[in-house]
């Protein structure tokens, strides 16, 4: 349950106020609460999901510290790119 509730946490904080979460305000405004509800619930469901399942998969060939390190340089990657207005 401890591992459960960190991941919670760690993915609320990181969607909270990102652009998906100003997307779904969009949507709301345009087709209501409900559908961008349970729209957004569905496409971040689906993504978390693939995300999970290659993330198992990973885990099971390479250790973590290199999971770790490679997510690290692509955060920066994609940050870089982000600032040169590369994305």
């Amino acid at each position: 349950m401890e591992n459960l509730l960190a991941v919670f946490v760690s993915i609320f904080l990181a969607e909270l106020g990102d652009k998906t979460q100003l997307a779904t305000i969009a949507f709301a405004s345009k087709y209501g609460w409900k559908t961008a509800f349970l729209g957004a619930i569905l496409g971040l469901a689906t993504v978390n999901l693939i995300g999970a399942l290659i993330g198992d998969k990973i885990g099971d060939v390479l250790p973590i510290e290199v999971i770790h390190k490679g997510a690290g340089v692509l955060f920066i990657v994609f940050g870089i790119l982000m600032l040169l207005g590369k994305m």
